[in-house]
């Protein structure tokens, strides 16, 4: 077996592991609500065979929940998750001080109708909403809004009118399967459609808060369902408050290691990979040639465009490659367990792609129509499309390169050698 098979066992090893990771990450937004929901059902049959301290925390951990994620989505802004937690929380204590006892009293019936109204109703204005902040007027109306609503639910509550909410609740069609759910109909139809678009808003911009709605629309679905099941309401009350908490603590880490012009993860992103890259692996420095021209004659937008261009076309690097932007109109893209000469293929399919695409530039003429916009690339191309390039350098680690900084640094080099001699081309590091 050759001496160097264990340090390459490594190094394939870590590029596994770093597939598997951005895999991880694009999912995450989903797999981790579902995780919660999960364990809380399964945690339904064994909370009964906890000590009582600990039942007692369990009844206690949605109050614990909404404190911290209240602290969070202040410290962040985030006005719909803080809309959305309150929300929860009133609900909770709403559950365990009226629904506790059974459907038997009319004011626990009165209780969850409208619970079943207001919970599937501001959820689905929360993901229709855009995020506006906490302290701005339209973040001061929501909370007004939300006021108005609980004012309206006492009122009735102490009035004990169950007019309002029985009608909000009657049934829309006659339909056996429906009859066997608790949850009305139309709180059911609220919380498909508060689902559809969340699940449409994650699908466009993998935002993990909308990943976290994903799985607060399932939670409400089963507490509405089985409101009178000893345990639930506070383990699925919990669940929605803990998702939601991790929803903002992601979204918060996606804003600090994820480029938002490009959509790539961002150099600090690339600086929290580098060390544990073993001791076999390339990177790539690619830089856009003539930005500063296109700045010059089309003006920022148009620089903008290209960057997205370029970035779109480097997450479809082969070769495991995992690009990241680097700063400016700079790029950096990492081979895990590949040499500079195994990654160059790669690349040169990259800059290739790059160099045959012509972007056409956002004109008065120029179809607002995606479909229309792509067949006019496809066809006949106008006088306002542009071309970009690419220079690309590349280098490995081993001999004098042990540290991922001098490895970025020899890439660097390789990089001018590239625009030094023509430009659009790729320069691997230590050749003419």
């Amino acid at each position: 077996m050759p001496t160097g098979w264990p340090g390459v066992k490594l190094s394939l090893a870590n590029a596994l592991w770093y597939r598997l990771l951005s895999m991880f990450r694009t999912i995450s937004p989903l797999a981790i609500p579902i995780s919660i929901l999960v364990a809380a059902w399964w945690l339904l049959a064994q909370v009964p065979l906890f000590t009582p301290a600990r039942q007692d925390l369990v009844a206690l951990s949605p109050y614990l929940f909404t404190a911290a994620g209240m602290l969070l989505s202040l410290h962040f802004r985030r006005g719909r998750i803080c809309l959305l937690l309150l929300l929860t929380a009133i609900s909770y204590y709403l559950m365990t001080t009226y629904l506790a006892v059974g459907p038997e009293t009319p004011k626990a019936w009165l209780v969850y109708r409208a619970l079943a109204v207001l919970l599937p109703l501001n959820l689905l204005l929360v993901v229709l909403m855009r995020e506006k902040g906490i302290y701005s007027s339209a973040g001061r109306m929501r909370l007004v809004f939300l006021s108005l609503q609980i004012v309206l639910f006492l009122i009735t509550l102490r009035e004990g009118s169950q007019t309002l909410w029985v009608g909000l609740t009657n049934p829309l069609v006659q339909w056996s399967l429906l009859e066997r759910l608790t949850i009305p109909q139309g709180s059911l139809l609220l919380l498909c459609a508060a689902f559809c678009l969340a699940l449409i808003k994650w699908l466009v911009r993998q935002s993990p808060i909308e990943g976290g709605l994903l799985g607060v629309a399932l939670a409400y679905f089963v507490l509405l369902n089985w409101p009178w099941m000893h345990y639930l309401p506070a383990l699925f009350s919990g669940a929605a408050l803990l998702i939601m908490q991790l929803a903002v603590i992601q979204e918060s880490h996606n804003m600090a290691f994820r480029d938002d012009l490009t959509g790539l993860p961002s150099r600090r992103a690339l600086n929290e990979q580098l060390p544990g890259l073993g001791s076999r692996y390339a990177i790539a420095m690619v830089d856009v040639d003539h930005f500063k021209r296109f700045n010059d004659t089309y003006g920022h937008d148009v620089g903008d465009q290209v960057l997205k261009v370029v970035a779109a076309r480097l997450m479809g690097v082969t070769g495991g490659g995992r690009p990241f932007r680097y700063g400016g109109e700079e790029f950096t893209v990492l081979f895990p367990g590949k040499s500079a000469k195994e990654s160059a293929p790669h690349l040169e399919r990259l800059r290739q792609g790059i160099a045959d695409y012509t972007m056409s530039l956002r004109g008065n003429d120029r179809p607002r129509d995606d479909g229309a916009g792509e067949g006019r690339r496809n066809g006949n191309r106008s006088s306002s499309g542009v071309s970009v390039t690419v220079s690309i350098g590349v280098a490995e680690a081993g001999g004098n390169l042990s540290t991922p900084a001098e490895v970025i640094k020899a890439a660097d080099q390789a990089l001018y050698k590239a625009k030094g001699g023509g430009r659009n081309q790729v320069c691997l590091s230590g050749r003419r």
